[in-house]
């Protein structure tokens, strides 16, 4: 090993994250306005304005969902750079990145009673799917735009 990086394939990456930010935020508005919002409403009936839905709430959702956007996807990308390519590996890195940032989200949420069971049992399920699919998205993304060819 000379110990030179090879090159990083940003068109790749690029096409990637572009692909992974359409994935992530119809997901995340789908999983929100779908299953969360009501289920945040049906448990915290006495506060008022619970999961409300207004501009600045969807400013945040956007730096949010840019957030996790970028993160999930190069975590994941350097996962599979480190421990080998494939679905197996990107499903392992999508599911330790779920567990890493909507365990600790809702944990904490539930923690501070903001949130009951059933919106764990919602939200927690329907989150891993969507780090699993961008984990996913990033595997293709790489086969398809980076060269890489898939192991295992």
């Amino acid at each position: 090993m000379t110990g030179k990086a090879s090159p990083f394939p940003t068109r790749a990456f690029l096409i990637t994250l572009a692909i992974n930010a359409v994935w992530i935020n119809v997901s995340e508005v789908f999983r929100y306005f779908v299953f969360v919002m009501g289920s945040m409403r049906r448990a915290l009936p006495e506060l008022e304005g619970v999961a409300p839905m207004n501009f600045g709430v969807f400013l945040v959702w956007g730096v949010w969902d840019t957030i996790l956007l970028i993160f999930v996807t190069g975590f994941v990308w350097l996962w599979l750079e480190r421990f080998g390519y494939g679905v197996k590996q990107a499903l392992v890195a999508a599911t330790l990145f779920w567990a890493g940032v909507f365990g600790i989200l809702w944990i904490g949420i539930y923690n501070m009673n903001l949130a009951d069971l059933s919106v764990l049992a919602t939200a927690l399920p329907l989150a891993w799917l969507e780090m699993a699919v961008a984990g996913l998205i990033v595997t293709w993304g790489l086969q398809r735009f980076g060269g890489i060819a898939t192991q295992r």
